[in-house]
């Protein structure tokens, strides 16, 4: 499975690798990703093996059948299939991956306009000849217990013992475009802090204006963890009660988990990009009128990422107060999976 895409994109082509984990159970599941990507879904078993797709070994599918060398050379030896989620417009991928000795090779961009389905998890399903999942809800990312130690550590070292109060909040996304206000957040912060709960800020290499402004409106300042990498991640995701975001990879991450999520929509449409799952509540502004992505750059008012603070407080103090029978419902199966 070849699939250059960022976070968030990537994670939606993983209804499409379980499937694929179906029709194939004693298949192993190789893919070429962005390397923290490819690490996080190893180590929740949703795939093999993995190679770098900035690495030396992918870039020479895109060469000819002769630069194939290596690992990767005699994985595609030995490949019944091969998925490139990705756009081909030479032809030279499919080319290069046939001329190795792969026994079916599909390259079909997500993105392709003779694709029917909506939502971009079940565009990804179609390129692989799958139906929409039946089940919303399933989890997909099952974090395994070396995972969750490691957001232990992270919780522990950043601040006193959260327990089950914890509430994961990230105020950045791939745009400031699709960001509601900070002030919006610092709101949940307080009624969150008030109520009892532990909110927990996460600031990516992005996120550092936003993180600041939302850190200058609260009362009390809440604890930041900077910088986690996807596993570190992955493990402080695993233990929280409620999580709140804007159309991120991050977001994904938190749905795929079944982690209570609350989704922060605005140009985006989340009848195709939102996380799916009767665990995802997703919160929208006015509906956007924007008819580009450049109308959405120049929109200065963005009234679709104006959202009414107080029903986005009620509804995050509402999953707080939930009686935590669904919370970490990622970990329950990840002890499912690990069975024998």
């Amino acid at each position: 499975m070849i699939h250059p895409g960022g976070l968030g994109d990537v994670l939606l082509a993983v209804p499409a690798m379980a499937r694929l984990r179906n029709r194939f159970p004693k298949h192993r599941l190789v893919l070429c990703a962005e390397d923290q990507i490819a690490r996080l879904l190893l180590a929740c078993r949703n795939i093999d093996e993995w190679t770098s797709v900035q690495g030396r070994a992918c870039a020479d599918l895109f060469a000819g059948a002769d630069s194939a060398t290596g690992q990767v050379q005699a994985w595609l030896q030995d490949c019944d299939l091969a998925i490139g989620w990705m756009e081909d417009f030479d032809g030279k991928v499919s080319e290069t991956l046939k001329a190795v000795g792969v026994g079916q090779v599909i390259v079909r961009s997500p993105f392709s306009v003779t694709i029917h389905a909506t939502h971009q998890r079940d565009r990804f399903l179609e390129v692989i000849d799958e139906a929409p999942p039946e089940d919303e809800g399933d989890v997909l990312l099952a974090v395994p217990e070396p995972l969750l130690h490691l957001g232990r550590a992270c919780l522990e070292a950043a601040g006193p013992s959260i327990g089950e109060s914890l509430a994961v909040i990230h105020p950045g996304s791939g745009s400031a475009h699709k960001c509601v206000a900070p002030e919006l957040l610092a709101s949940v912060v307080g009624a969150l802090q008030i109520s009892g709960g532990t909110p927990v800020i996460l600031e990516g290499p992005a996120d550092r204006e936003p993180v600041e402004r939302l850190l200058r409106s609260c009362v009390n300042p809440p604890i930041v963890l900077k910088g986690l990498d996807l596993l570190n991640l992955a493990g402080v995701l695993a233990q929280a009660r409620l999580f709140v975001g804007q159309d991120s990879g991050v977001t994904h991450m938190a749905g795929l988990m079944g982690v209570r999520t609350v989704a922060l929509f605005g140009p985006t449409d989340p009848a195709r990009w939102a996380p799916r799952g009767a665990h995802v509540t997703v919160v929208q502004g006015a509906p956007c009128l924007c008819q580009s992505w450049g109308d959405v750059s120049q929109c200065e008012k963005k009234p679709c990422l104006d959202m009414s603070q107080d029903h986005l407080v009620a509804l995050c103090l509402a999953i707080m107060d939930h009686d935590g029978s669904s919370q970490n419902r990622a970990v329950a199966t990840r002890d499912r999976r690990a069975e024998p």
